[in-house]
């Protein structure tokens, strides 16, 4: 049984539909990265996931049982839990504080404090200061140790690269696969596909709100991603690591 599936996923904005249709599935322990260019869809994908935006139509199934209609606080409690874009940590507490937000849910599992801080040492170092004064990629740090302290079924990550330096990002990227190995289910959205496709056991890139290419992550050249990133027909794009 998979983890996470989603079937006909529908959202909408008025009358724009932001996702189309959209179908994926996660088994335990498995990275899908979710690509595509500005205004594809994704982070209006991790929105319904997470239950920040309900959609219009579609199932969203986690452990097989459904949360399509969930609110987003019943869906953590649940373990969905979503790293938003911006990072959102709260700039009048300190490290540590930010990190115990994520306890809440008081979900058992195999994240705790100390979990986080050997994840993470340059965060244990700062655990004191103020959110306010940390840079881009410490921010984000803390945002991925706040969700991890949920203990996560099902970890949604939503542009983990955006402002950053790419050596922050590599060293994120890097946590990332780290916190894979530890069993944790991983969704994530991103527009850099190196990064994506160093993490990701399997790819689904989006267009206009719809899935465009799934595929295995390995052997997967950068030229057919690209064409799908940016709609290039050449052929049949459903899975050419099969081919």
């Amino acid at each position: 049984m998979s983890v996470l599936e989603v079937t006909g996923l529908e959202v909408r904005y008025g009358d724009l539909t932001a996702v189309d249709g959209v179908a994926l599935s996660l088994a335990e322990g498995e990275t899908l990265a979710v690509l595509g260019a500005n205004g594809a869809g994704k982070s209006t994908l991790l929105a319904a996931l997470a239950g920040t935006h309900l959609p219009t139509s579609g199932t969203v199934l986690l452990d097989g049982e459904p949360v399509t209609r969930l609110p987003a606080h019943r869906r953590v409690r649940r373990g969905i839990v979503l790293v938003p874009e911006g990072r959102r940590i709260f700039g009048s507490l300190t490290v540590e504080e930010n990190l115990l937000m994520g306890r809440f849910p008081k979900r058992a599992g195999p994240w705790h404090l100390r979990a986080v801080y050997d994840m993470f040492p340059l965060v244990a170092e700062m655990k004191d200061r103020r959110g306010s004064v940390l840079s881009g990629g410490q921010q984000q740090a803390v945002a991925i140790g706040r969700a991890l302290l949920a203990n996560p079924r099902v970890l949604l990550l939503d542009e983990v690269s955006l402002g950053l330096a790419p050596t922050v990002v590599t060293q994120l990227y890097d946590a990332v696969r780290r916190i894979t190995a530890e069993g944790t289910t991983v969704l994530v959205v991103e527009q850099d596909l190196d990064q994506a496709l160093r993490v990701a056991d399997r790819v689904q890139c989006l267009l206009g709100g719809r899935t465009v290419l799934e595929a295995q992550a390995a052997g997967l050249d950068r030229d057919t991603v690209a064409d799908a990133y940016f709609g290039i027909t050449r052929g049949s794009r459903t899975d050419p690591t099969e081919a």
